[in-house]
């Protein structure tokens, strides 16, 4: 066969395959004219034998589509070669394979990360509303089917492509033959076309569905949802079996063991990168797609629906700081931050009540009808950190161990199988890393969330302080008045007893009781704050650690060379057999590899784990002693209010006594009130306007006192709500 081929406008090398199926392979080509690259499908002998219908239908499918998240087909011609012209399609080249190479690599192998798998449910959603907008069923959606090239932003663009299978078929028609891949087909379609079982049945455009619904599952884990003992294709009655009794509601069956019980899942593994808030709107749509019975399936208006709801909410993204766990809250923009706490409620369960915000270090609050779109920008990096008003316990990063899915490691060399294992090996390792990222994120969080409330806790604690000098202020106010009354009142009663003085006596009798509670006020804040400021010492000392952790870098180091080792064994696999010193580097590149993987998981068990392990432990013992702070400082804050309210009182009585002290002077002086000229009645005059002048004059005190106490009365009334929640 030649080597090189080509038609009127393009020319490649057979050596340039893309791919390659029953009726025609793609190569990379290039324009003969300017040299860009295009992808050319050149048809076989075997197309030919198909009916004409059927050999013209990708031409006239794919001249009909036109959209971004649709390979483009530029042109028809023929192959200039020998005397046979064979058809070619001439289309869009997508520089960086497929889903299925992607998926393939070991980074991806248990699922995609949320943002590229956003990127797929966006880009086969658009297709497939194209499709359908032309009255078009593919029938062979799978993840090879779905090419993919990198924008100049460096952003994943995807397209459908292989139209070889396609046809026009509107909602309501129905088609008889069979087309697509095995492990993607509806089950009635997998009856007839892989089990070879005689039917009648006819099949709508949700046949597409399913394949969608079994292409999501693989982009979002890494694996096929449905996989018999033995796997698919040597086991196709249990495969079939599987699909067609599957539960209402799963989405997906594993056989483990040969006649084994079928283990249906109704989740997405928890190994799967998705975070619970993308799981949750994920979830139903599989769960509706992957239905077997054509009636009770989803049709694509639903699908179409339901997926451009998930792709149309914005995400928050929320620490909650006593659970030490990570989440995103997928919620519509114009969302009121009463529907956000209920969304956050279903992932934490703390009640939206209790619920307070810190955002870059300071309080948070979200007004309830404060739209999302109006929220502080949140990032991965950068969340909302959530604290509950109620005791919390620790829950932490939940994973799965690495060290389960390592491989063994057989002695004997099987280039073909070494290749297998060094891939399994390194998505452990990759998996490994993205753990131990996730231990170190939270436990920056942990700390950086602690510091930000216990120094807010610190400020409050300050203002309280100040509240408490406040009153002592007034309370001084308040004993200096008191003994001016009782010297006033006892000058006038001349010593003798009188209901007001009694008054006067148990007025001061509460002031002490005020002192007292205001003087263990100030030594339990004292105590208070010692205790933040020992804790927020401890606290930048870890968070110091942590910025020092050298265990990431450790693995990636290891990871760096195991790479290099899996790119060999990729060469040697395409040798049938190895020359004997390529044999013996194999061997020790064999060894190494183990050596290096049993590093990687040492490091993560013995670094990453247990720091991690310890950091929660004693976050959990924090946790409860900043509950306990806050409890101690609302109460100290309601104990300074109710001293405030006691003055009060006391400053009533004060007036009160006051108010009788003129009636008590003319009660006890009666001839003041006569007019006299004689020397004991002037002097008894000017007795009484010394009186009533030292009366005027602490009248007058008293208003200035009832001023101020009128004013830190206020001032408790504004921050009693404050009190409750020291830290707002």
């Amino acid at each position: 066969m030649l080597k090189m081929q080509s038609t009127p406008n393009y020319l490649w090398s057979t050596d340039d395959v893309l791919g390659q199926g029953a009726t025609a392979c793609v190569y990379k080509a290039r324009s003969k004219r300017a040299g860009e690259l295009v992808a050319v499908k050149v048809f076989n002998n075997a197309s030919y034998l198909r009916p004409l219908e059927v050999q013209m239908r990708e031409f006239e499918v794919l001249r009909k589509l036109n959209h971004k998240n649709i390979v483009k087909l530029f042109a028809v011609e023929e192959t200039t070669q020998g005397n046979s012209k064979q058809k070619v399609l001439v289309m869009e080249y997508c520089s960086s394979g497929s889903l299925l190479s992607v998926l393939e690599d070991p980074e991806n192998s248990f699922g995609l990360a949320e943002s590229e798998f956003l990127i797929v449910l966006h880009c086969v959603m658009a297709g497939m509303n194209h499709l359908r907008e032309n009255g078009i069923v593919h029938r062979d959606i799978k993840p090879g089917n779905i090419m993919r090239l990198v924008g100049e932003d460096g952003q994943s663009v995807y397209k459908l492509t292989d139209f070889g299978a396609a046809r026009e078929l509107d909602d309501d028609e129905k088609f008889v033959s069979v087309y697509g891949t095995e492990e993607y087909l509806h089950p009635d379609m997998y009856e007839r076309a892989v089990l070879r079982k005689p039917q009648q049945k006819a099949y709508g455009v949700t046949v597409d569905l399913w394949s969608i619904g079994v292409t999501f599952y693989h982009a979002a884990t890494g694996s096929l949802p449905f996989i018999p003992f033995g796997g698919p294709r040597r086991n196709k009655e249990i495969m079939h079996k599987i699909t067609t009794e599957k539960p209402a509601g799963a989405i997906a069956g594993v056989q483990r063991q040969e006649n084994g019980p079928i283990e249906w899942s109704y989740e997405l593994p928890i190994t799967c990168q998705l975070s619970v808030g993308l799981k949750s709107q994920l979830i139903p749509i599989l769960a509706n797609i992957l239905e077997v019975d054509q009636e009770k399936c989803w049709g694509f208006d639903q699908f179409f629906a339901e997926t451009s709801d998930i792709l149309h909410r914005i995400v928050v993204h929320v620490f909650s700081l006593q659970q030490a766990t990570t989440h995103r809250v997928y919620i519509h923009s114009y969302n009121t931050t009463t529907i956000f706490l209920e969304a956050v409620f279903t992932q934490t369960h703390i009640v939206p009540h209790h619920q307070e915000y810190f955002f870059e270090g300071y309080p948070y609050p979200l007004e309830a009808s404060l739209q999302a779109h109006n929220f502080s920008r949140t990032t991965e990096e950068s969340p909302l950190t959530l604290l509950s008003t109620e005791l919390e316990g620790p829950v932490g990063v939940r994973f799965r161990d690495p060290a389960l899915d390592l491989p063994k490691f057989a002695p004997k060399v099987d280039v073909v199988a070494d290749c297998s294992m060094a891939k399994t090996v390194l998505s452990t390792v990759h998996q490994t890393l993205r753990i131990s990222r996730s231990l170190l994120k939270s436990q920056e969080f942990i700390l950086r969330g602690l510091y930000w409330v216990i120094g807010s806790l610190k400020a409050e604690s300050s203002r309280v302080l100040e509240r408490r000098e406040a009153a002592v202020s007034m309370l001084t106010c308040l004993q200096h008045t008191e003994e001016k009354a009782c010297v006033l009142h006892d000058s006038v009663s001349g010593g003798n007893s009188n209901p007001e003085l009694k008054d006067l006596a148990e007025v001061k009798t509460r002031l002490q009781t005020v002192m007292e509670d205001l003087t263990r006020c100030a030594h339990s804040m004292s105590e208070h704050q010692g205790k933040l400021d020992s804790v927020l010492s401890e606290l930048a000392k870890q968070r110091k650690q942590a910025h020092e952790d050298r265990s990431i870098r450790q693995m990636e180091c290891c990871l760096e060379k195991m790479q290099l080792i899996y790119k060999q064994f990729k060469k040697s696999r395409m040798s049938l057999r190895l020359a004997y010193n390529d044999e013996q580097i194999h061997k020790l590149d064999k060894l190494n590899l183990g050596h290096l993987a049993k590093k990687v998981l040492s490091v993560f068990q013995e670094e990453c784990v247990q720091k991690y392990q310890a950091v929660l432990a004693a976050h959990g013992n924090r946790t409860r002693e900043v509950w306990e702070m806050r409890k101690h400082l609302k109460k100290l804050s309601n104990s300074i209010a109710a001293c405030n309210v006691e003055m009060m009182g006391c400053q009533d009585c004060l007036h009160n006594a006051l108010d009788k002290l003129p009636q008590r002077i003319l009660w006890e002086k009666p001839n003041l009130a006569q007019v006299s000229s004689t020397p004991q009645q002037s002097c008894m005059n000017r007795v009484h306007q010394d009186l009533v002048l030292r009366m005027q004059e602490l009248r007058q005190q008293m208003k200035l006192v009832a001023d101020d106490l009128q004013g830190n009365n206020s001032l408790i009334e504004r921050l009693s709500g404050v009190a409750s929640t020291p830290d707002a």
